[in-house]
C-alpha cells in the first residue's frame, strides 16, 4: 500500500522521450485518456472527442490569465550576467522575482530599453524582492508588462529544454487569454482549438475566473511528509456571474489544476478575490468540483497530488503508469486526461 502522506508515493519513472517539448498540431489532436470514476475504467481517445464524454448539465470554468514575457536578461554594474525571471507583483510597486546569478542588496541590473531593477530583498526561499524602473521612474504592474512583453521571453517551463520561439507565442497562451499576470499557461486549456472551443460554448455553459499561475507551480515537494509543504499562493479574481454558478448546485467541470484551486479555495473562504494557496490532495479533496480536465503532471508535484485528491493516490499511480505504457506525452505541452 503507498502512503498518501509521503511524498516518495508520487514518484514515477518517466522516459525522457515522453516529455513533450512542443503541441500537437493541431491542439485537439493531442491524446485524452478519459478515467470514469463511478464504471472505473479507461478510455483512450483523442482531444477532439472531449464533447462525447462531458457529462450534460455541466458548468465548465475557465482560467483566462496571460502568460508574460517574464524572462529577461541583463547584467550588472560589474558586467555579471543575470537573467530575471519575474514572478507576481507585491504592493507598492515592489515585485517578487528569481534570478540566476549572484546579487546583493542594493545591486542595479540592467535591460534593454533603459529598463532597471534595484534590489531590495533576498529572500530564504531563493526569490528576490525589487523595484523596477525605467529612466529612473518606478514603473507600476502595466507599464511593466509592456516593457517586459517588448524586450523579454516567454518562459517556458524549465523541463522544455529550448529556447523559446515565435511558435510559442500561439502555443502557449489560451485562446481566452485576457488578464496578464502569470509566468506559466493554465495548459489544461492550450488543446482547444477554436472549432473545438465554439462547439463547447454551444453545448455547455462556459464560465470564467482569473488565476496569475506563479512559477512555485513548478517547485518539487522536498519534504518527506507532504503536509510540511509550504504551499506558494497565486492572485486570483472571480467574477460576480462565475460566483452565481459556484454558490449553485450545478456539476462543475474544472479545466485545469488552476480552476480547481481557485473554485475550492473560493468555497472555503467565499472571497471573491485575494491570494489563493490551497493544497489539494488525498488528505484535503475536492468539494465543490466534480470533474477535472488536466494534463499529466511532475513527479512528486503538488499537480499529482490534486490529482489524486479527485481519485486517490493508488488509482492515479496506475493511471500514470497505463498512460506511459500507452506512449502518452507529459507535462505543458503534453497530452490530456479527463476525470469524470
Amino acid at each position: 500500500m503507498l502512503d498518501p502522506l509521503k511524498t516518495s508515493s508520487y514518484d514515477y519513472n518517466l522516459p525522457q522521450e515522453l516529455i513533450a517539448t512542443y503541441p500537437a498540431v493541431p491542439a485537439d489532436e493531442a491524446k485524452l485518456l478519459v478515467y470514469d470514476t463511478l464504471k472505473d475504467t479507461i478510455t483512450h481517445t483523442t482531444f477532439k472527442h472531449l464533447l462525447d464524454f462531458i457529462p450534460t448539465n455541466t458548468e465548465v470554468f475557465f482560467n483566462d490569465t496571460k502568460v508574460i514575457k517574464a524572462r529577461i536578461f541583463g547584467h550588472k554594474e560589474t558586467g555579471g550576467k543575470i537573467e530575471l525571471l519575474f514572478n507576481k507583483p507585491l504592493p507598492n510597486n515592489k515585485y517578487l522575482v528569481y534570478m540566476r546569478g549572484k546579487v546583493l542588496v542594493g545591486n542595479i541590473i540592467t535591460f534593454a530599453t533603459n529598463l532597471s531593477v534595484k534590489v531590495l530583498e533576498l529572500q530564504e526561499d531563493g526569490t528576490r524582492i525589487v523595484k523596477f524602473y525605467k529612466e529612473d521612474n518606478e514603473l507600476d504592474f502595466l507599464s511593466l508588462v509592456e516593457v517586459l512583453n517588448t524586450i523579454g521571453h516567454l518562459p517556458l517551463p524549465p523541463y522544455i529544454k529550448r529556447e523559446d520561439e515565435e511558435s510559442d507565442n500561439t502555443n502557449y497562451q489560451t485562446l481566452f487569454a485576457k488578464n496578464y499576470g502569470a509566468v506559466a499557461a493554465p495548459t489544461a486549456s492550450l488543446h482547444f482549438t477554436p472549432q473545438l472551443l465554439e462547439k463547447l460554448q454551444k453545448n455547455y455553459n462556459t464560465n470564467y475566473l482569473t488565476l496569475h499561475v506563479g512559477a512555485g507551480t513548478f517547485k518539487p515537494v522536498e519534504c518527506d511528509d507532504i503536509l510540511e509543504h509550504p504551499m506558494h499562493s497565486e492572485f486570483y479574481e472571480i467574477p460576480e456571474s462565475s460566483k452565481k454558478i459556484l454558490d449553485g448546485q450545478k456539476k462543475i467541470l474544472a479545466v485545469g489544476t488552476t480552476v480547481t484551486r481557485t473554485v475550492e479555495f473560493y468555497n472555503d473562504t467565499k472571497q471573491l478575490s485575494g491570494e489563493a494557496n490551497l493544497f489539494l490532495n488525498p488528505l484535503n479533496q475536492p468539494k465543490r468540483v466534480n470533474y477535472l480536465l488536466t494534463n499529466f503532471h511532475l513527479p512528486k508535484s503538488t499537480l499529482i497530488m490534486l490529482v489524486a485528491s479527485f481519485v486517490g493516490l493508488e488509482k492515479t499511480m496506475k493511471i500514470y503508469d497505463e498512460a506511459i505504457k500507452e506512449k502518452y506525452r507529459f507535462f505543458s505541452y503534453g497530452d490530456a486526461m479527463l476525470i469524470i
